[in-house]
């Protein structure tokens, strides 16, 4: 089993670690790992290992069986061997970019508070999509309220519930076209503010920042129509 570095600490930008098995296709999981794989509309972490005498580039990390994270090579160079000790590093201005966009997207759907049916992550831009009939009448009074949230510098904290807990509170999920992952016997919870100040709180595997206020200005896109009832919303990093 791969322990997931970034749920203990989403700021890691490299960590030791030992490999565990290569795949048939050539990908490599170890023990322990920084890095992101692609779930929940947010790209896989892309980054390099090294190891005495080798170093290769990764292009990205995805899910393998159970909780093993595979992460896949850029080229076809020679791998570590299996228990090779190597050094992990993410291309962290791409993780983080990720990490203020993701927590950015949490803030949209506090503004915009409809299902949501589906949504992706960049590193320049998110998007959500949400049940909605009509586009919103003041675009610049919901951007407005956005940077708002974002100025407040809230506290972006997690908790963890029980699969009973979650299925006796299902208006915490969000997303009607994804289930939080279940099965493990806990869920993982996003917060954003505390107490009186809190505004969100919902099952999420992804990385965020630790307060808003690291998100930076953002902007809306445009609005498309995906569908009768579909709505989708971009939003843009200022830098």
């Amino acid at each position: 089993m791969t322990r997931l570095m970034f749920r203990d600490d989403a700021y890691l930008r490299e960590a030791p670690a030992r490999v565990l098995y290569l795949t048939d296709e050539g990908g490599i999981v170890l023990d322990r790992t920084v890095f992101y794989a692609t779930g929940g509309g947010q790209p896989g972490d892309s980054g390099w290992l090294e190891w005495p005498g080798g170093r290769m580039e990764i292009a990205t990390a995805i899910k393998g069986s159970g909780s093993d994270i595979i992460l896949v090579p850029a080229e076809p160079v020679p791998l570590p061997a299996v228990d090779a000790d190597v050094i992990q590093h993410l291309h962290w201005d791409r993780r983080y970019r990720h990490m203020r966009v993701h927590t950015a997207l949490h803030l949209l759907s506090v503004v915009i508070p409809l299902p949501v049916t589906g949504g992706q992550i960049s590193a320049e831009k998110g998007r959500l999509d949400f049940d909605m009939a009509e586009p919103p009448a003041d675009l610049a009074a919901l951007e407005a309220r956005l940077n708002a949230l974002v100025d407040a510098d809230l506290p972006v904290t997690e908790d963890w519930i029980t699969d009973a807990e979650l299925a006796a509170n299902p208006g915490l999920v969000k997303t009607m076209s994804v289930m939080p992952p279940m099965g493990q016997g806990r869920v993982r919870l996003v917060r954003i503010g505390y107490g009186a100040s809190q505004i969100d709180l919902q099952p999420c595997g992804g990385t965020h920042v630790a307060r808003t206020g690291e998100i930076g200005r953002v902007s809306f896109g445009k609005i498309e129509k995906k569908g009768k009832q579909n709505r989708r919303v971009a939003i843009h990093l200022a830098e």
